[in-house]
């Protein structure tokens, strides 16, 4: 590798900044060099350059990283794009594509011995295990062709590391394994990365209504339409066991290296949400389309769950972000229209009970008699002592997921993941070539997983959202998917609704649109994909932030993407005017709330306030004057409480908490306020202007071993503001978030912006690692560069990877 350098003059302190970090990227480049064949480049300004003969490519390609660690890859045809986007995320994530394979395939045995043989087993129930050719399909015609050449380009980047093994990542030699190479059908057949949060609200709303009958699932969740869950006929909702989700949950959960942190993703997939809109040229300063997406990712794992490229070939030239372990880019631009995604949460899970026979628990009820449950049995090795063999059992309908020996009953999940075409983002590849709305539409009819609205804007001035996802025709009386069902053929799927069915747009007359997760289905509208939305806070605010904004610019929407005022909290605050207290506590309570704007910002001493007061005191209280125990326990226990049913019953406290509703309700304020400003003042001290929500709330990005973690750092926002912070209430770590963001100017490639905490690398010897994190935690944001002309002038590094001669 030939590297050199100019050394610039010394300057201010961001100036010094940056030379000391190309300092330790030299350093960085050198150790490779120093470990592979190499030949000279031109060197353009000051970026130290590298050559690599890497075998598998028919032609060289370039791979230019930018002072934000994005790489901008120039191939001579897709084939090789695709080859050298796999070998690119290798050189920068390879720890965390190798545990996202290890974990979803079920080979973490493997390499980390016994202990993770029950999550190997859970994961191979929901491995995709259909057609194969019809799974390839679904990805359009360089599906396969993307898989494939994906997957070669991260075995060739293993190969290097074979033959120069001080160049593995760390994390490989702390657990003493070595990464391993990948098939193409590995991209596609693992489908528990993908979101399905309906199914343990399924289990609690059963748990609810056992306890407490049927109208207590009415506390749960608002329902969108309006609409009313009725248990359906043959179902016992007391026989549903509280761990009947374990072995799903562990199927789904992350790989845990140290025993700490979240087990599974129940919190993450409760609280998922994103943000996204587009503003037609009629609302720009421009006359240009603006179009901005924050998906909302947790926050709590390091490296983020999102990776900025850009892929160049003749023919295709992507710009944004995409899943690491996926070719191609979800979220950017291909140089015409501009594409950002927000969860649509579609019900595409359920939970189904069987009768089994009592003398082989191998069959279960179906119709008027028996059906046996296919079997399959792995083989999965262990580190250090003899593989094991588990038994995989599926029903007709999925995976089976808990036997309840003693009671005859077995339970299944049935999931969308099972059809062709459903390994979540990878849909992607069919629209990365659309040049209009009308080919774009076409593309999203085979997007199987997860359920997306997928925001639109185009060079040609039109905006608009297409949404997708497999939506189940269930068929049977009572069944809406919002409670489990009997698995005895009374409750079906009769296949899908076509994309098509679902409701979209094209330039709306609004001039805009806007999606936050939102109940979006228009009045009437035959197909309902689901009952459970997030509440419309984020989106009433970007709605009204938006219109409030003519002639709107990039930077507006960087700024929208940065709000946080909680219009929840604006309408729960109102029923704080005309109440006192002669308690000291409750009373400095009151006075500091009535003074709240309800912008929870790091700064804000009434958000820290605010937030406990709601999070860990008014919700439980609250459940418990709308519940008997123990159901009021189980209510209060739910992760993302649903402040829209409070404020029902607060507007409405006749009809919702009795005759007396109104001084129920005012009791309710009076007794919660007092303890959470206790719980406040005893970690923030007693003078209420020197508390900071900021002081409580914190994000720290966790590496997967414990080290190097980065953070912790302060963070403002809440469950309702457009910047969001899904906090842990037991010690305020905010757990989702948004890591991603973008703003692309449409037609003006250049003047778009993004962020991705906190900086692409998934390496702790890169600079990379942890480069954006302060970027981030400002609100802030690094040009995200398309023409190569800006991308030479804004080089970090110069990599050339070429056939080998």
């Amino acid at each position: 590798m030939a590297v050199t350098s100019r050394r610039g003059p010394v300057g201010d302190g961001s100036t010094r900044r940056r030379s000391a970090k190309r300092v330790r990227l030299r350093a960085f480049l050198a150790v490779l060099a120093s470990l592979c064949w190499v030949t000279t480049v031109p060197v353009a300004a000051a970026a130290p350059a590298a050559s690599y003969e890497v075998a598998g490519l028919r032609k060289p390609v370039d791979l230019l990283v930018d002072k934000w660690g994005v790489p901008h890859i120039y191939a001579a045809d897709t084939s090789d794009l695709f080859f050298a986007q796999g070998y690119n995320i290798a050189r920068d994530r390879l720890f965390q594509i190798d545990t996202w394979r290890r974990r979803g395939l079920g080979t973490l045995s493997e390499v980390l011995g016994p202990s993770y043989v029950d999550q190997d087993r859970a994961a191979r129930l929901f491995l995709y295990r259909g057609d194969m050719d019809a799974e390839w399909a679904s990805y359009g015609p360089e599906g396969r062709l993307a898989a494939t050449r994906f997957a070669e380009g991260i075995n060739a980047y293993v190969d290097w590391l074979a033959r120069n093994p001080s160049a593995v990542p760390p994390e490989f030699g702390k657990l003493g394994y070595r990464p391993a190479r990948w098939r193409p059908e590995d991209v596609v057949r693992i489908r528990t990365h993908a979101i399905g949060e309906n199914l343990s609200w399924e289990v609690i709303r059963a748990k609810l209504v056992c306890q407490a009958g049927q109208g207590a699932s009415r506390y749960l969740r608002s329902l969108r339409p309006a609409h009313e869950a009725v248990v359906p006929a043959g179902l016992d909702p007391c026989a549903i066991p509280d761990d009947v989700l374990k072995v799903y949950n562990l199927a789904t959960a992350a790989v845990s290296f140290t025993g700490k942190g979240f087990e599974t993703k129940d919190v993450a997939d409760a609280t998922t949400g994103s943000n996204a809109w587009a503003i037609g040229p009629g609302r720009t300063a421009s006359g240009r389309p603006i179009l901005a997406n924050d998906p909302h990712r947790g926050t709590d794992a390091l490296p983020s769950g999102r990776y900025v490229a850009q892929l160049s070939a003749p023919g295709l030239n992507l710009a944004g972000a995409g899943e690491p372990w996926n070719p191609g880019i979800a979220i950017g631009h291909n140089g015409t229209i501009a594409f950002g995604l927000t969860n649509l949460p579609i019900d595409q899970t359920d939970l189904y009970v069987y009768e089994l026979d009592p003398k082989d628990h191998n069959r279960y009820r179906y119709g008027d008699g028996w059906e046996r449950m296919t079997t399959v049995t792995e083989t999965i090795p262990v580190q250090g002592a003899a593989p094991v063999t588990r038994e995989l059992a599926f029903t007709r309908h999925g995976a089976v997921v808990k036997v309840d020996e003693a009671a005859h009953r077995a339970f299944a999940v049935r999931s969308a993941w099972t059809q062709p075409g459903s390994s979540a983002y990878l849909g992607s590849l069919n629209y990365q070539r659309a040049k209009n709305f009308g080919e774009f539409t076409t593309a999203m009819q085979k997007w199987g997983t997860p359920g997306s609205n997928l925001v639109y804007a185009d060079t040609h001035g039109d905006i608009g959202y297409v949404p997708a996802g497999l939506t189940p025709r269930r068929t049977g009386a009572n069944y809406d998917g919002l409670l489990p069902v009997p698995g005895d053929g009374r409750y079906e799927w009769n296949g899908f609704h076509a994309n098509s069915e679902l409701p979209g747009q094209h330039n709306p007359a609004a001039g805009f649109f806007a999606s936050a997760n939102d109940f979006n289905i228009p009045p009437g509208h035959p197909v309902v994909s689901n009952y459970e939305w997030q509440l419309p806070y984020r989106k009433q605010r970007i709605d009204e932030l938006i219109r409030s904004r003519p002639g709107a610019t990039v930077a507006d929407s960087l700024a929208l993407q940065k709000d946080e005022k909680s219009l929840m909290a604006g309408e729960l605050l109102q029923y704080l005017r005309g109440l006192s207290s002669s308690d000291p506590d409750t009373a400095r309570a009151l006075d500091l709330l009535r003074g709240y704007d309800g912008v929870a910002s790091v700064d804000s001493a009434p958000a820290a306030l605010f937030e406990i007061w709601i999070m860990k005191h008014l919700h439980a209280a609250w459940a418990h004057a709308v519940l008997p125990a123990p159901a009021a326990d189980t209510l209060a226990n739910t992760i993302n409480p649903d402040y829209s049913l409070v404020l029902a019953s607060f507007a409405d406290p006749k009809a919702w908490l009795g005759p007396d509703g109104a001084a129920v309700r005012d009791k309710l304020i009076l007794d919660t306020l007092p303890s959470a400003f206790r719980e406040v003042a005893g970690k923030l001290g007693p003078d209420t202007s020197a508390w900071r929500w900021g002081a409580l709330q914190f994000q720290q990005f966790r590496h997967p071993l414990g080290d190097p973690n980065v953070g912790p750092t302060p963070v403002g926002g809440d469950y309702h503001t457009v910047h969001p912070s899904f906090f842990f209430p037991a010690n305020y770590q905010q757990i989702i978030g948004a890591t991603f963001k973008m703003a692309l100017d449409v037609g003006n490639w250049n003047g778009s912006s993004a962020i991705n905490a906190p900086g692409q690398s998934g390496d702790p010897r890169s600079p990379h690692y942890r480069d954006l994190n302060g970027l981030w935690a400002s609100g802030g944001a690094f040009p995200l560069l398309y023409s190569r002309a800006e991308v030479e002038r804004n080089l970090d590094v110069r990599i050339r990877l070429q056939p080998p001669r």
